[in-house]
């Protein structure tokens, strides 16, 4: 099943604000009231998917609330982004879900891409383990909408994965905002404190109710706030700003889609990237 979105900007309100509140109209207002129409007529529309989803409850929660998302020898519960089977290209090595990387760079294996734990989280605390080859890049995802045609990282925050010492996105974006455990081009992990190649990291995402925070190795290395100016503001300075990408710009702005709610996964960048340990915890 699919379900087709088209983004609207609230014209009527623009309107209602000049003619029913007794305002005089001027030339800047009906200026402002055309380039509103256009920017409705401009925005994109988009499809969300409505894939299955697995059962929470049947799969094992510890004493302490922690629900395991990966049993360390099969896919239960796993699927591709935007499909409902496992791409070929992810494997289990050793009690770790493995991308074999590709060398074809983002999702450019065939039978690669991105996967997902099939089941939606909203306020919740994720924690996994992570290691990477040399030059190696991944990232997981949380609050993913399924959008036909669009990547996982259209509607997602990205905690970055990332060999720090060899590959170039290191060096990129501002201030180390693209090095592990960063907000993906947006916001630097402080401190960065990651392992070297081949040896696993541990992370951990904590979300409630739009506070984010990101924790690599024990310790917590950035916080921010969905939904807030002050999101809206990092996007606009970002890659995904409304000029440079409005579909984007659009759906990270209302991250988790009306429920604010959405899946966690990881990506297939075309490099070798392990992920073990993975659990999460629900929030109430």
């Amino acid at each position: 099943m699919k379900k087709t979105v088209l983004l609207v900007c609230t014209l009527l309100t623009v309107v209602c604000l000049t003619s029913c509140g007794g305002g005089k109209k001027t030339a800047a207002t009906e200026t402002t009231e055309v380039e509103a129409a256009t920017e409705a007529a401009t925005v994109p529309e988009y499809t969300l998917l409505d894939l299955p989803v697995v059962d929470l409850a049947s799969f094992p929660k510890d004493a302490d609330g922690w629900i395991t998302l990966f049993d360390g020898t099969t896919f239960n519960g796993w699927r591709g982004y935007g499909r409902e089977d496992m791409p070929k290209r992810w494997t289990i090595d050793n009690g770790a879900i493995k991308m074999a990387g590709s060398g074809a760079g983002e999702a450019g294996a065939a039978d690669g891409g991105d996967i997902l734990f099939a089941g939606k989280f909203k306020n919740f605390e994720f924690e996994f383990e992570w290691k990477v080859a040399k030059g190696s890049n991944s990232g997981v995802f949380y609050m993913i909408q399924e959008v036909a045609g669009e990547p996982a990282y259209i509607s997602a925050p990205e905690y970055q994965v990332l060999d720090n010492d060899n590959h170039p996105d290191a060096k990129l974006g501002e201030n180390g905002n693209r090095q592990s455990a960063s907000l993906y081009d947006m916001i630097p992990a402080k401190p960065q404190n990651a392992k070297p190649i081949g040896e696993w990291n541990k992370g951990k995402i904590m979300s409630y109710k739009g506070t984010i925070v990101h924790y690599q190795n024990g310790e917590a290395v950035l916080e921010y706030h969905l939904w807030t100016k002050q999101w809206t503001e990092m996007l606009q300075a970002s890659k995904f700003s409304q000029e440079k990408w409005p579909l984007a710009f659009e759906l990270l702005n209302n991250c988790g889609g009306v429920n604010k709610e959405g899946f966690v996964g990881f990506q297939d960048h075309g490099d070798d990237v392990w992920f073990r340990n993975i659990k999460i915890k629900i929030l109430d």
